[in-house]
């Protein structure tokens, strides 16, 4: 790891670290429903969509308005996709979506996940970009942190009928948690140079004729590939580029605050107009991390035991930090195919040295795998560098973090309720081990809670291995490999990873957006999502109505250094060993054939 990378890494951690407790309070406030004058302006909505704040739900209420809520919201951005075509600021006269790709589209939005088969300046005009896509943004977000809320409260209540109010969690945490960070956001990134307009699209000239490999299409507009199976090309020769516009930087601030990824570009943040320089790098990563970094600190005041924040906070940094310092490293080793050719990959003062393929020069190594590694740590899913292009091992960084269930800070809301699932699984561990039943923070965890505690972390793998195997059994699922052998495999089992623990980013190389894969990644998304969250807030219901025990001398402590460890230990033994053999067919493999000598 260079010092540059470690710099990084270290400036980026304190950073993290100073904004969190601040904003843990006002989380706390807010959702508590503490700020006063916020609860004079919620209440003429409160009268007028028929809602009482005060009537709390139980777990199963609870969760019957989510679903309705995110089952609303995909009807919503399949119906403003459909009906492009005829609505206004569309000012490149863009055609509707096709059913299957705004399905799969609506799907990823409503889900946080945000996967894109698509090309956003290509496919989506600006008013399906800021009221489907950027609206349910908000949505989703909201969802998680409140069902990450709900849990909480079942932690701290005792005897307790209820967790709270979905529709005032849902309005709080948007209107006084979400829009104001990302109208800041927002601002902050314009004046760094992120575009925000509705102007059409500007033709520039070139200065010298551009030829280029474009992939040859049939009728269908699907690529045409040969008989081995490789993409077909044709060289096309322009002089004047097409430079996208459109109202960037109010989308870019809440998909990164929201952990919901995606871009209005294809390129992503690796594009200029939308990660324009190594300020708006180093900030849309600090976004990302933030309020899930802050999520364990309102954990820690609502069991009034501010250690037991810090001890998740700390698992997830430890692990972080060691995935955060493997990535640069693997990168920076460069391409031992490159190196036998003679091309010098060593780092100088006139080269970053490494594997720079599919990096933009203004980040190099050290901003890039930093942001692969925040962005797959917390399900976000924005990506300013093709990680497809990894080496075997770097590219197994982001995959890995997503299958340890994205518990590492995670998305927002769902990085801290997936945490907590792995902190109860822990200590049923541990009381099998003394032969004592299990508690945590005054709460006995029994069969019930075992069962929904089981299914929340058995869920996603589950999806992700019977997903991967039906694509690649299923000849329309390899019909999408670009890439045949190892890296092929690798490349799916990154979509349905990616999918299933609502992600968004992808390897590349994978040809996704057909009816096949369109149709089973917006199935895996869903399942994955409300999989999960429908038994955490069984869990939190469940707690909710135990009561609160004494903690006597047998009690485990959940707030110092072992448990800290043995909370890591489940982490890896129970997320990551689910996906051992699929690890070793795709970037193990690939490794060493890359490695060994020919």
């Amino acid at each position: 790891m260079t010092t540059a990378s470690a710099l990084l890494l270290a400036v980026f951690c304190a950073a993290l670290l100073a904004i969190s407790w601040p904003l843990a309070r006002w989380i706390d406030a807010v959702m508590e429903g503490r700020f006063a004058l916020g609860r004079r302006i919620e209440a003429p909505i409160y009268r007028l969509a028929g809602i009482d704040p005060e009537t709390e739900q139980g777990w199963l209420a609870y969760a019957r308005g989510l679903l309705l809520f995110n089952f609303l919201g995909v009807l919503a951005v399949y119906a403003i996709q459909r009906l492009q075509g005829l609505l206004p600021l569309n000012p490149q006269a863009l055609a509707a979506v096709s059913p299957d790709s705004a399905f799969n589209t609506a799907v990823a939005f409503a889900t946080n996940t945000d996967w894109q088969g698509y090309g956003g300046e290509t496919t989506m005009s600006y008013l399906t970009q800021m009221l489907a896509l950027t609206v349910q943004n908000f949505c989703s977000a909201a969802t998680g942190i409140v069902v990450a809320i709900a849990l909480v409260r079942g932690f701290a209540r005792h005897a307790a009928g209820a967790i709270g109010n979905v529709w005032a969690d849902l309005l709080r945490c948007t209107l006084w948690l979400l829009l104001p960070l990302a109208f800041v956001l927002a601002l902050v990134f314009a004046g760094l140079g992120v575009i925000q307009n509705l102007s059409p699209y500007v033709a520039a000239h070139t200065i010298e004729p551009v030829t280029w490999q474009a992939p040859r299409l049939g009728a269908d507009g699907q690529p045409l590939k040969d008989a081995q199976g490789q993409p077909l090309t044709e060289a096309k020769t322009e002089t004047e580029q097409t430079i996208a516009m459109g109202p960037v930087a109010s989308q870019l601030a809440i998909k990164m605050i929201g952990t919901n990824g995606g871009g209005f570009f294809n390129a992503n943040s690796a594009h200029p107009y939308e990660n324009p320089n190594a300020a708006s790098n180093f900030l849309q990563m600090l976004a990302i991390f933030a309020i899930p970094a802050a999520l364990c600190l309102v954990f820690g005041r609502r069991v009034g035991d501010l250690r037991q924040g810090w001890a998740v906070y700390g698992a997830m940094a430890l692990l972080f930090v060691t995935l955060a310092v493997a990535a640069p490293i693997f990168e920076q080793q460069g391409n031992p195919r490159l190196a036998a050719l003679g091309v010098d990959q060593t780092a100088s003062a006139l080269q970053g040295g490494g594997n720079m393929e599919g990096k933009e020069t203004r980040f190099g190594i050290g901003g890039s795998a930093l942001f692969a590694t925040v962005t797959t740590a917390a399900s976000c899913g924005a990506v300013n560098s093709m990680h497809d292009s990894y080496t075997p091992l770097g590219g197994l960084v982001p995959l890995v973090l997503m299958q340890l269930g994205e518990v590492v800070f995670g998305g927002v809301g769902s990085g801290l309720y997936g945490m907590l699932m792995f902190a109860i699984m822990a200590v049923f561990i541990a009381g099998l081990m003394i032969g004592r039943t299990p508690e945590y923070l005054g709460k006995k965890i029994e069969t019930h809670e075992m069962k929904m505690v089981s299914i929340a972390i058995l869920v996603t793998p589950l999806l992700v291995l019977v997903g991967s195997a039906i694509a690649v059994l299923a000849g329309a699922g390899r019909a999408g490999i670009a890439n045949p052998g190892a890296h092929g495999y690798s490349e799916i089992l990154y979509a349905l990873t990616s999918a299933g623990n609502n992600n968004g980013s992808a390897f590349a190389g994978l040809s996704a957006n057909t009816p096949f894969w369109n149709g089973l990644l917006a199935v895996v998304m869903w399942c994955g999502r409300f999989g999960v969250v429908v038994p955490v807030l069984a869990i939190a219901g469940s707690l909710a109505a135990k009561k609160r025990l004494a903690a006597n001398a047998g009690t485990l402590p959940t707030h110092g250094p072992l448990f800290v460890a043995l909370l890591i230990g489940t982490v890896l033994l129970v997320g990551l060993l689910n996906y051992v053999p699929a690890l070793a067919l795709g970037p193990v493999v690939e490794h060493y054939m890359l490695w060994s000598p020919r």
